[in-house]
Order: C-alpha cells, then structure tokens, then sequence
C-alpha cells in the first residue's frame, strides 16, 4: 500500500471507530430521551456547527442554491435516512442495525445502475443478490424473533443511498459545508415534524446526557471531516475493507455497553454483507482504474 492509501487508510479506520462511537451514544440518549427529540437535537448542534465553520470559510448558508431540485432532494433524503438510523438504534439492538447499515453500498450500485443507467456486469448483480441475502438473515422476516422495528434501518439504507446518488447530480460549486449545514437542518425539521405526529413531548435533558449530546456531535463530525479527506486522498479499492470496520466496533460497543449477544444468524448475515460489498467496491474500483488507465490519466488526479 502507497504512502497516500495507507494514509487515507489510517484516516478512515478512525472515522469508522467515531461513526461506531456515535451510534453508540444515540443509542445511549435514545434510552432515556424521546428518539424524535434525540434526532433533533442532534440536527440543530449539527447545523450551528457546520454553519459555524462555512461562515468562518467565507461562505453564506441561506443562498437560492438551497432551493435547487437536487438540494432539496438530498436533504428529503438525509432526512429520511436519518430518521430510520435514529428509530432503528432506539428500538432495536446496536448489532443487528450496524449490520444492516453495511448494505449502503451494495444499494448504491444498485441505485446507481436502476436510476442512473451506470452499467453494472453480472458479478456485481451477483454481490448485490448475495449482499441482500444477508440482510434477510438479519432482519429474518417470518421468524419468530423478526423485529418490525429493524425495517427502519433498511428504510435508513434506501434514505443514506439516495442522497450519495443525488449528490452526484449537486453542482459541483455549492460549497460541500453548506450541503451538510443544509442537510442537517432539514433532519431538525423532520424530527420536529415527526414529534408531532408521534405526540412526543420534549424532556430536558440531564448534565450527564447533554454530555453524551457533545460527545455524539464531537464524533460525528469528527468522523465525517476525517472519511472526507480519506475519501479524497485514496483509492476507492485500497479503502474499501476499512469501511467495514464500523460494524466491528459496533459489535464490541454493542457486547460491551449493552450487553448483546449476537447470534450466529446476525453475524452470518453480516458476514456476507461486508463480503459482497468488499467484492462489488473493488469491483466498481477495479473498472474506473482501467477506464482512467486507457484515458491516460491517473486515479488519483482525476
């Protein structure tokens, strides 16, 4: 491995570790907090602190960009996808939801070629089926412990694959900050909304979870600063089993704070869940490389 991979290698096994760390504490604050006003709050610290840091960039956050079909569509998206995280770690176990969450990739191939007409060969098709597969032995529809609960983590998978793909339609020149400020604030709207609907009411929260709020912010962004750069820095392929790591330090936050004890069905699942979406991202890597190789041009500079 180069120099700048393993860098960016090093770089994203910390932000799978502080993703990991994360849900941990929505899990946490989930237990004692309404989850809608959990989502909330997390949506408007999120928001100040994204917003915080365009400004301090130079840029603005309330431009006519935001109205933008692909904007507004990616931030409908963010939010759904974070609703379905948020209800799915509140109600379900840690494990089996950071299981399910490694299917994103395999849905946006999946997305990419149904939606976006990407051409995607049989060997790919065929991780996405296997892939899948592995979500129904971790969800285990028609089973006597299937848990209704654990779709929102799938509706989460479908939310998270639609904003990557339209992201990739948002012009290239609104500033990725206000993207995430945006998306952010759209996730507190949700939860506001949701709250209503549900009849949740809010809770002041205690010392000790308002430190469990920061600690969550902290990590989050934390984390996404850090796959960003790894992301930009490396080869898809060379980062591609380091993203996987998340659901290992979920699995041992999970045994460790909560006391979970995954079953062999949860971890086979998951097992062919990362499999697959190893192969199908080397995949997608391996054919962008030969694409860049015959253009003459080098997969780190284009």
């Amino acid at each position: 491995m180069g120099g700048e991979n393993f860098r960016a290698a090093t770089l994203m096994l910390v932000s799978m570790v502080l993703f990991a760390v994360e849900d941990m504490f929505i899990k946490l604050l989930s237990k004692g907090l309404p989850f809608a006003e959990v989502l909330g709050i997390i949506g408007l610290l999120g928001w100040l602190c994204f917003w915080a840091m365009l400004k301090m960039q130079g840029g603005n956050m309330w431009t006519r960009d935001l109205i933008r079909p692909q904007v507004v569509l990616r931030n409908v998206s963010e939010a759904v996808g974070s609703i379905g995280i948020v209800v799915a770690l509140a109600l379900t176990e840690l494990s089996s939801t950071a299981a399910i969450m490694q299917a994103l990739p395999l849905a946006i191939v999946l997305g990419a070629a149904v939606f976006l007409g990407e051409p995607v060969g049989w060997r790919r098709w065929t991780a996405i089926g296997v892939g899948f597969l592995g979500v129904l032995l971790v969800l285990r529809p028609g089973l006597g412990d299937f848990q209704p609960a654990s779709l929102m983590a799938l509706v989460a998978v479908i939310g998270l694959a639609a904003r990557d793909l339209v992201t990739r339609r948002v012009p290239s020149q609104i500033h990725s900050l206000q993207l995430a400020a945006s998306a952010f604030f759209a996730i507190l709207l949700a939860s506001i909304a949701m709250g209503i609907v549900l009849g949740q009411e809010f809770v002041i929260p205690s010392p000790l979870q308002a430190l469990q709020f920061a600690g969550c912010i902290a990590v989050g962004v934390a984390g996404y600063a850090l796959l960003v750069t790894a992301t930009r820095i490396g080869e898809a392929a060379a980062l591609a089993p380091f993203r996987y790591a998340r659901l290992v330090f979920a699995l041992t936050l999970a045994v460790i704070v909560f006391g979970e004890r995954p079953d062999a069905l949860t971890l086979s699942g998951a097992g062919l869940i990362v499999a697959s979406g190893c192969y199908a991202m080397w995949r997608e890597a391996l054919l962008r490389r030969r694409q860049l190789r015959d253009a003459g041009l080098s997969p780190l500079r284009s």
